[in-house]
């Protein structure tokens, strides 16, 4: 098992949010931007930002998690949330079991979504939306 580190900073993105992680020993306390998890948007955001969480364990429970979040809404933001304290549980534990099952569950996890919005073209609304074209 590797050594510990006393700190990690770790960020992920999804789509235009991005999210910084900080971990540090702790009692367990989830903050994301100076609010508690616990109150921090709808119910489903929550249960999909705690799966790192879960997947972590008693590791979880010894842990300080601050993240700052901008960007997108609240899905995306979730998305990179959850991606940044992955990222810095696997990374502040040094657990290579750990990065595997978080990969087994959802590769997402701990890589970013490459996928980013198409830009629009000229002479059209939108990026691949075209006026109808009628030959006669």
């Amino acid at each position: 098992m590797a050594r510990k580190k006393h700190q990690a900073v770790l960020k992920a993105k999804k789509k235009e949010a991005t999210a910084k992680a900080t971990i540090r020993k702790g009692k367990g306390i989830v903050r994301i931007n100076h609010l508690n998890l616990n109150i921090y948007g709808p119910h489903y955001v929550r249960e999909m930002i705690r799966e790192p969480l879960a997947l972590a364990g008693d590791a979880a429970n010894d842990v300080d998690i601050d993240v700052e979040v901008q960007g997108e809404g609240f899905m995306g933001q979730a998305i990179a949330i959850r991606g940044s304290i992955a990222k810095a549980l696997v990374d502040f534990t040094g657990n290579e079991k750990l990065k595997k099952s978080m990969i087994a569950y959802d590769r997402l996890l701990l890589v970013d979504d490459p996928r980013r919005v198409e830009p629009k073209k000229p002479l059209g609304p939108k990026a691949r939306k075209k006026k109808q074209h009628s030959k006669r």
